[in-house]
């Protein structure tokens, strides 16, 4: 392949033009109006236009993306993350035109987009998983009945879906039947399947996921695990590998299940499979993500591998240049996810434009973005601006940068969660390593962010009164200072 299309925007698109760019591949980009001047429109070697700025009229028509790659030539389409990334029919077009879809095969996106297709492909592998149902179900009575024989709470899950949506947890009998009739609606207008099945909730879970690798002669390995807990309804805003709790025995064990899980759906590329680990160190398979995902940075950087290099290169049809005993853990790795959120209106979008646009720079930092300063945060897609990335040689090295970067990351014209990642870095909770995927709803709240934005503030006031004294070279007295303070603060 010496030319790729790249079916997405933003970051993930500049992000993955960039590698092929160092493998000497020319890049055409995609963009709908909105996006005529992004980042990653202006760095590809060619660009066409797909329509207006909905996405159901420009990057999710799958005609129009497909017919950009046969007028530019290109031989490969890479359809990053969201969008059609994860649709086994366009996958299937992109080959059906004689193009290389860089990702896995149709089959493998059909059978693992539906979890419970996936809980169906891996029953023979011995994979844990969790107590309860592996078919759909509609009927309340039968529903009531099974409930009563996994035990309550329980977890009403959409078949379909992801990110939250169509899933209600159940305490008792009396709330199944409103809740069921609730995931069914969600799970019907978030992804046209109304399927949904139950099984145990695990209390106090910490979601462990595996990077997993496989190419077309048969070679899979995994590229350890990520640990991505810290989530804002159902969706990940903080992430690092590895684990602060997995012990070798469990890692190994892990990565031998999701090896397992890649071989049960033949797969090939780079995929994820998601884990649930309970309180006793028990994993359960809960997923997988047949795409590249917004957190693999921490595992690249951890493991010292190129996941788009690999991607290109075994739709290339290239071997694995490594095997499992090849890959060792260097160091920590940890993403914040910087949305246009506001974490003090309970992180509701902020939209905007970016009139002060600043990204941290220095050894251990790496910003992944698809925004300039100047530019307007679009309300028709994912208000993700950037994945912020630190790397240190421990996890309380790589926490500490992370802290520093979030402080010289500058940003006006909207609100972001930079602030909520400093708390969650700062937290106790996280320092120690001892929490769960309800950090949040534990130990977070918009008021406990104020008292540390109000004492940040202060502190900066009383730096700032210093340093004017200092400059001014003279004492003066306290109703002068106070003066002088009220006219010189920010």
């Amino acid at each position: 392949m010496k030319k790729i299309l790249i079916a997405n925007r933003g970051e993930i698109a500049l992000r993955v033009m960039k590698t092929a760019q160092k493998m000497g591949i020319k890049t055409v980009a995609v963009y709908s109006e909105v996006d005529r001047h992004s980042p990653h429109v202006k760095f590809a070697d060619e660009a066409v236009p797909l329509g207006p700025a909905p996405s159901s009229e420009s990057y999710l028509v799958m005609e129009k993306v497909i017919e950009a790659a046969k007028t530019t030539g290109a031989e490969g389409i890479h359809p990053g993350y969201g969008f059609l990334s994860e649709n086994s029919v366009f996958a299937q077009m992109v080959e059906d035109a004689g193009i290389t879809f860089i990702g896995p095969k149709p089959h493998a996106i059909e059978v693992m987009g539906n979890k419970l297709a996936a809980k169906e492909a891996v029953r023979d592998y011995e994979i844990p998983m969790v107590p309860g149902i592996e078919e759909a179900i509609t009927d309340v009575k039968l529903a009531e009945k099974i409930a009563k024989e996994i035990g309550f709470p329980i977890l009403i899950k959409a078949a379909a879906g992801g990110g939250g949506k169509g899933m209600r947890v159940v305490d008792k009998l009396e709330d199944v039947s409103e809740q069921m009739d609730r995931a069914i609606g969600e799970a019907q207008a978030a992804f046209g399947d109304g399927s949904v099945f139950i099984e145990k909730y695990v209390g106090s879970p910490r979601h462990i996921e595996i990077q997993v690798l496989a190419d077309t002669h048969g070679n899979i390995v995994h590229l350890f695990e990520r640990e991505c807990s810290v989530q804002r309804r159902h969706q990940k805003v903080v992430e690092e590998a590895p684990s602060a709790v997995l012990t070798p025995e469990i890692r190994k064990a892990m990565g031998e299940a999701a090896i397992k899980v890649a071989k049960a759906c033949d797969y090939v590329g780079a995929g994820t499979v998601e884990f649930l680990l309970d309180e006793n160190k028990n994993f359960y398979f809960l997923e997988m993500n047949t795409r590249l995902q917004v957190e693999h940075p921490v595992s690249e950087i951890i493991a010292g591998v190129d996941l788009v290099e690999q991607q290109i290169k075994v739709a290339r049809g290239e071997k694995l240049e490594f095997t499992q005993d090849d890959l060792k853990i260097q160091g920590h790795a940890l993403e914040v996810r910087v949305y246009a959120e506001d974490p003090l209106a309970n992180f509701s979008p902020s939209i905007g434009t970016l009139s002060t646009y600043q990204t941290p720079v220095g050894e251990g930092i790496r910003v992944d973005d698809g925004f300039e300063e100047g530019m307007e945060v679009p309300i028709y897609y994912d208000p993700m601006i950037s994945k912020l990335i630190t790397y240190g040689k421990n996890r309380a090295e790589a926490i500490q940068l992370m802290i520093k970067a979030i402080e010289d990351y500058k940003v006006e014209g909207v609100e972001t969660t930079l602030s909520f990642g400093k708390f969650v870095c700062e937290h106790e909770a996280f320092t120690s390593g001892n929490f769960d995927t309800h950090f949040v709803k534990k130990y977070y709240s918009p008021e406990q962010l104020e008292e540390q934005y109000a004492e940040e503030r202060k502190i900066a006031g009383l730096v700032a009164l210093q340093l004017y004294l200092e400059n001014q070279k003279t004492l003066k007295t306290p109703a002068a200072v106070a003066t002088d303070w009220q006219k010189n603060r920010m």
